[in-house]
């Protein structure tokens, strides 16, 4: 199946708007875990397995494995989910753009290499960025429109076509021209519901990833009332760090299962 349609199987099946990020800093590892072996690959996978069937989609960092010299344990991890949790869909937040060859190269790194089943990017070179990712047509490609942090407005919310503010552009671009395979996403902050409004009105039913509830402050009654679809779905709430290192010890999976649970539940009593 294609990223949307593993969403949306996952949206009903889990019952979850719910989206773990996977953003692994060995600083905050329990202690027992910082100093094994592919610590990371081990860290994530209990994570994982502890939350599976709580979530929409996992969503790992490219940075925080990079940082590690850590990509072929990004490789297992991803490989592993696919493995152990059909279904779920991952996300690997890369945050990519560039043009012509290179973003082709981009695009093999992502859904070759890593087997990701959609990719962040960045609209801001233009069309030509974005188009070598459309040849992978099973394949999400969720676009950065309204970021949840404050120096996003520093370009994001500037007037350009009579007014209209360059994020609702952006969201217009991919839902009436970007998205010729029906696989595009956009990428909106909890911290700012009326811009998330304001993009939900623009895109009808278009998937939204939503970083910013958690650790970043994002209010999850206003974020699911100005983010959801008429069918109640149409999100996924990215949470990270209140859930991966809400427990210290070894019950650390644990930890993060009850996090996820009360997180999901949370948005569930707002639908």
């Amino acid at each position: 199946m294609s990223f949307i349609q593993n969403l949306q199987a996952a949206w009903a099946r889990n019952n979850s708007l719910l989206c773990v990020g996977l953003d692994p800093d060995l600083a905050k590892f329990p202690a027992h875990l910082r100093e094994a072996p592919d610590a990371i690959y081990t860290f994530c996978t209990a994570i994982v397995d502890a939350t599976a069937d709580l979530v929409c989609a996992f969503k790992p960092q490219i940075a925080y494995f990079a940082g590690e010299s850590a990509e072929e344990q990004l490789e297992a991890l991803i490989d592993y989910i696919h493995l152990h949790h059909p279904g779920i869909p991952v996300i690997l937040d890369a945050k990519r753009g560039d043009i012509g060859a290179t973003a082709a190269q981009y695009a093999r790194e992502a859904f070759e290499r890593y087997q990701a089943d959609a990719l962040t990017v960045n609209p801001y070179m233009g069309f030509d960025s974005i188009e070598p990712y459309l040849a992978y047509s099973d394949c999400g490609l969720i676009v950065l429109c309204r970021t949840s942090n404050p120096g996003g407005s520093d370009l994001q919310n500037l007037d350009v076509a009579g007014g209209k503010k360059l994020y609702q552009h952006v969201a217009q671009l991919v839902a009436e021209k970007w998205n010729r395979h029906n696989q595009a996403a956009l990428v909106v902050g909890a911290t700012f519901p009326q811009e998330l409004a304001d993009v939900r009105s623009i895109v009808g039913d278009l998937p939204l990833l939503v970083p910013g509830i958690g650790a970043q402050g994002g209010d999850v009654q206003a974020t699911v009332s100005a983010g959801k679809s008429a069918a109640g779905t149409g999100l996924m709430i990215s949470s990270s760090r209140a859930i991966l290192y809400a427990g210290q010890g070894e019950d650390f999976a644990e930890a993060a299962r009850k996090a996820a649970l009360v997180a999901r539940d949370e948005i569930n009593t707002c639908r």
